[in-house]
């Protein structure tokens, strides 16, 4: 048993999470969401890939993490919070978006 030091103010789970060298955000829906939604911008070129080459366009992968997310939103229907609902909702709505403006650059 140890004993604590009543003049050391008592360390809360954002002080462990400051001290640590790699900060991890807070499991929930949007975990599984926004990566989803970076690869997704990544593969249409909207964000710069973060491994420093540039955009990585790729409209077949980027299509299908638009399904990915799309097959995320059927199969989760009903037990969602409201706001992870219009998460996802805006999130496929903004892809959905990017990709038909693609297209029309395209053809």
């Amino acid at each position: 048993m140890t004993v604590k030091d009543p003049e050391q103010p008592e360390k809360t789970d954002a002080d462990e999470a400051a001290a640590s060298p790699e900060f991890l955000p807070p499991l929930d829906f949007s975990s599984i969401v926004f990566p989803l939604y970076a690869q997704a911008l990544i593969k249409l070129g909207l964000l710069k890939d973060p491994s420093g080459s540039g955009t990585s366009e790729n409209l077949g992968l980027a299509q299908r993490m638009i399904d990915l997310l799309d097959l995320l939103k059927d199969r989760t229907k009903g037990n969602l919070k409201p706001e992870e609902i219009k998460f996802l909702e805006t999130c496929l709505q903004q892809l959905r978006l990017g990709y038909v403006e693609k297209l029309k650059t395209l053809g």
